[in-house]
């Protein structure tokens, strides 16, 4: 069975009025399949090259933040992030900050889950 999904890559942007970027995660949303799965990889050799000052243990912190809101349990959260769709806009939204979301895409696959992965190795690393 094939399950519609929509994924965002997350970026990570050192200089917010410069607008450049590097893909550092991605997050994927599945209704129908009951997923909301962040993936991240930070390559600091990469990024200290584009930005030698970079805060990496903050852009860290960041991710696993995201991973966090994505993990948890309808219980855990807010009442305005109590189920995952309400989550994934939550980090889509756009924000000016060095860890921003990129356009929402979708798709349609068999394991939603694991194309976290598949976009990961195929859009970050």
């Amino acid at each position: 069975m094939s399950h519609p999904y929509q994924y965002v890559v997350l970026r990570y942007v050192p200089r917010v009025d410069r607008g450049e970027c590097l893909n550092v995660g991605v997050v994927v949303h599945s209704q129908s399949a009951g997923v909301l799965r962040c993936a991240f990889h930070l390559d600091e050799p990469r990024i200290l090259a584009v930005a030698p000052d970079a805060d990496l243990p903050g852009l860290r912190a960041a991710l696993e933040a995201v991973g966090t809101m994505c993990e948890r349990p309808p219980s855990e959260v807010d009442a305005t992030l109590s189920t995952q769709g309400k989550r994934f806009g939550w980090i889509t939204a756009p924000r000016s900050t060095v860890l921003q979301p990129g356009p929402v895409h979708g798709g349609s696959v068999a394991d939603p889950a694991a194309e976290a992965d598949r976009l990961l190795d195929r859009l970050v690393r």
